[in-house]
């Protein structure tokens, strides 16, 4: 059985790893557990929970700066920051629901370890984007910082953005400091019902291309449209939707523009600010296969304009469900059946490339699929020399990234 530490302070995490690394003893690193379920299975004996290490300790809202502990809850940040009309500018994705588990209880270290982030990812990126400095201790039971306040603070190995993505393999995150930006005064979405996913496509390619600004592009099909807004959005074939953000005036004027630039593909429509906010966090959080089950679920990157071709190309073997956002750069794919690694990566491949994440399958398939992209032979290597250097006893988080 497992036995979960919780550690109250820094100083306790690192005197918990240091005894693992000498007895060499693995540990599951663990937050609010809200992406437990991404990754292979992992094997550990003990779990390591820093919601502990909780807390804002800075918050400077003239120099867009925040610090907390790495076991922080995000909604409690996102409070505090929405208080003084601040965000997040990258809009981290909630796991949670997806996975059959409770909205809310993601970390913002979590957010770090998963570089969690949302729509605006075409326009702001992502947690790595925006991390300023980190505090944290390596596998080998080393206490180190990177990163400082300020954006320019960095010579050498930038480890803050190496840990982004590294899902816990690589050290136990106990503070970060990340960036924060002005939050838009309003938000409007442009609905276009109706269009093919191949129109769905060039609509989004033109609108991006536009000076309209666009903050988040999605196409939702006629299987998903559904499922958003408690049904209130109009489908037909589906709802391509356009997001722009800003001052009122601004946001007016350019949806005007916009809606002009694209009347000939189909009559725009218009989302207003409460229920386009509603709608862009259902789109972030993937609630549309937010259904209680354990079907396999694949977070797919690829070139914009060949996502809807790849989807075509996996229906021909396979029953697929899928839904775009990121002008269609990211394939939300949810299949009924066994995860179909193989197939779904032969038909990236065959579509310009790209890479596909297993967000979501029960435990076993998990272990027994590659769940995160493979890495090309020379990039493998320099990934296991970093993760030499780091964690050599393999003692954090082992097996969940790769075999």
């Amino acid at each position: 059985m497992t036995t979960t530490l919780q550690p109250a302070s820094a100083d306790e995490v690192l005197e918990v790893v240091r005894r693992a690394a000498a007895e060499r003893v693995a540990l599951e690193i663990v937050g609010g557990g809200s992406r437990r379920g991404v990754g292979r299975p992992v094997a550990a004996e003990h779990a390591l929970d820093l919601s502990g290490l909780s807390g804002v300790t800075l918050y400077e809202p003239e120099e867009l700066v925040l610090s907390a502990g790495a076991g922080t809850p995000l909604h409690e940040i996102e409070a505090l920051l929405a208080a003084s009309g601040q965000e997040l500018a990258f809009e981290p994705m909630d796991h949670g629901p997806l996975l059959g588990g409770e909205a809310g209880r993601s970390t913002i270290g979590g957010v770090l370890a998963a570089n969690a982030c949302g729509p605006r990812r075409i326009k702001a990126g992502a947690a790595r984007d925006h991390v300023l400095g980190i505090h944290a201790v390596s596998g080998r039971g080393a206490a180190f910082k990177s990163g400082g306040r300020v954006v320019k603070n960095v010579t050498g190995y930038d480890l803050a953005k190496l840990m982004a993505g590294s899902w816990g393999t690589l050290a136990a995150v106990t503070a970060v400091t990340f960036k924060v930006l002005p939050a838009a005064e309003t938000e409007a979405t442009l609905v276009l019902r109706g269009l093919t996913e191949e129109e769905a496509a060039n609509a989004m390619a033109v609108a991006m291309t536009s000076s309209g600004e666009v903050s988040a592009a999605a196409h939702l099909p006629e299987t998903v449209v559904g499922k958003v807004l408690d049904g209130r959005l109009p489908g037909w074939r589906g709802a391509t939707l356009l997001r722009l953000e800003g001052f009122a005036p601004s946001v007016a004027y350019r949806f005007d523009r916009l809606a002009a630039l694209l009347a000939p593909m189909a009559a725009p429509e218009r989302l207003e600010a409460e229920d386009s906010r509603i709608l862009w966090r259902e789109i972030r959080d993937c609630m549309p296969f937010a259904d209680g089950t354990q079907r396999p679920v694949w977070r797919v990157s690829v070139t914009p304009s060949q996502g809807h071709r790849m989807v075509m190309a996996l229906r021909m073997a396979a029953a697929v469900d899928a839904f775009y956002d990121w002008q269609g750069g990211l394939v939300w794919l949810r299949m009924e059946g066994e995860p179909e690694a193989e197939s779904l990566r032969r038909q990236i491949a065959a579509h310009g490339g790209g890479h596909a994440t297993l967000v979501r399958a029960p435990a076993h398939m998990r272990a027994a699929v590659p769940v995160f992209e493979p890495q090309p032979e020379a990039l493998a290597a320099l990934s296991a020399r970093v993760k030499e250097q780091f964690d050599p006893l393999n003692i954090l988080n082992p097996g969940r990234m790769y075999a």
